[in-house]
């Protein structure tokens, strides 16, 4: 067992995990925080996407205990800002959002994207992306939903 402190979604938290526990089980089974999806399991389909230190990563290939002193945000520290509520919106609005498994993932991916580069070409939006998959929109919808939100005063 560790004992791990962090910070998830502007809270402090601690807690004692097992060597072996990942981030991902972490956020959802202990904290509750189930917005994060479990897809692939090995890091290939992006639902796990969470974002950590200010970069978007793989919940399901991270320990939590790696996460010892890290900030780290989910899907639902989304609703408490006017950037993510943006997000959501738009993905609303454009038809970024189908089935809506990826959704988290692909929002999170684009959060870190947007908090590190305000103002993005194209190739960046692909390249934030590219570890996302989706099954239902063919990307286009995505990319029309993130080029509105960069639109947005």
């Amino acid at each position: 067992m560790n004992s791990i402190k962090l910070t998830v979604n502007g809270i402090r938290v601690e807690k004692e995990v097992d060597d072996n526990r990942r981030l991902l089980d972490f956020l959802r089974e202990d904290l509750r925080l189930t917005g994060t999806k479990e897809g692939c399991s090995v890091g290939e389909c992006g639902a796990c996407t969470v974002i950590v230190d200010g970069k978007s990563v793989c919940a399901c290939l991270l320990l939590a205990a790696q996460c010892d002193g890290a900030e780290i945000t989910t899907i639902e520290a989304l609703a408490f800002s006017e950037q993510g509520r943006k997000l959501q919106q738009a993905f609303i609005r454009h038809g970024g959002v189908q089935c809506g498994f990826c959704t988290p993932g692909v929002l999170m991916s684009t959060k870190a994207l947007l908090d590190s580069n305000p103002h993005p070409d194209d190739a960046a939006i692909y390249e934030a992306l590219e570890g996302n998959l989706c099954r239902c929109t063919g990307y286009h919808p995505i990319i029309k939903s993130i080029k509105a939100v960069l639109k947005t005063p």
